[in-house]
């Protein structure tokens, strides 16, 4: 039978365990993912205790509470704390979360926190999106036009400014195109759920003059035809979007100017 191992500096190795806090009567443990390039060592597994009662009701507020309190060497990215900002994506109990806005009592057992899958590691939860946002700004996220600018601004019906509703919300979080497989084994061609989504977004818009070009840009076998509608994007979107819907809309527009 063929067995198939993972890179000897691939797996992950049991790291160290904080001490529990003293006095606290409910406690939460946390097992996060460290791992630093400098050092040359395996990714780890590092445990931490956390006393409820004195931290706050979301997974990032742990997250403060052990840099500040516990272990200054944990590294994170955040900002808003509000669920706009996208920084703190991060892999929470298995799926792909905003830390900020996803309480701890939302996990049942130990928090296990991972940076977000199948992308490089800067260090510890933070991925490297240099790609992710390079496929982004490849879909030209912008109003591309012809006819000269207007004297005060480009008019839009309230019935065309709805159809935009649902697609410019996306943060660039990258919570779906990570929990996508066709973006793990394809994402060197394939732009991925929220790259898509962008690209429908100035698609239909009813101000740009370059949707030919744009669907243009995408006519190829792997930008949006790896998509296989099986719902992880719109299903794990902390803003509730429908990446699936809109690369299925992009489908349609390339099929429907064919025939």
């Amino acid at each position: 039978m063929v067995q198939f191992n993972l890179p000897q500096n691939s797996r992950i190795r049991v790291g160290k365990t904080w001490p529990k806090p003293e006095g606290a009567s409910r406690l939460k443990r946390f097992n996060i993912y460290r791992w630093d390039p400098d050092t040359g060592e395996n990714p780890r597994l590092d445990t931490y205790w956390i006393d409820l009662d004195k931290c706050g009701p979301m997974v990032l507020d742990a997250l403060i509470k052990i840099k500040n309190e516990i272990d200054p060497t944990l590294t994170f990215r955040r900002s808003c704390r509000e669920g706009i900002c996208g920084s703190c994506t991060m892999n929470i109990d298995g799926g792909n979360h905003l830390a900020c806005i996803h309480g701890i009592d939302e996990v049942r057992g130990d928090v296990n926190i991972y940076p977000l899958p199948h992308m490089p590691v800067v260090k510890d939860l933070i991925p490297d999106l240099t790609h992710f946002y390079a496929q982004h700004a490849s879909v030209n996220p912008y109003l591309m036009t012809e006819t000269p600018a207007p004297g005060k601004e480009w008019r839009q019906s309230i019935e065309d400014r709805k159809k935009l509703d649902g697609l410019y919300e996306c943060i660039l979080c990258a919570a779906c195109s990570t929990s996508c497989p066709s973006y793990w084994w394809n994402a060197d061609r394939y732009l991925g759920p929220a790259a898509l989504l962008h690209a429908y977004r100035w698609i239909i818009d009813s101000r740009d003059e370059a949707t030919g070009e744009r669907l243009d840009a995408l006519e190829d076998p792997f930008k949006v035809y790896r998509c296989h509608a099986i719902m992880n994007c719109t299903n794990t979107c902390p803003k509730g979007l429908n990446p699936a819907k809109a690369i299925a809309e992009i489908k349609h527009l390339m099929v429907d100017r064919m025939v």
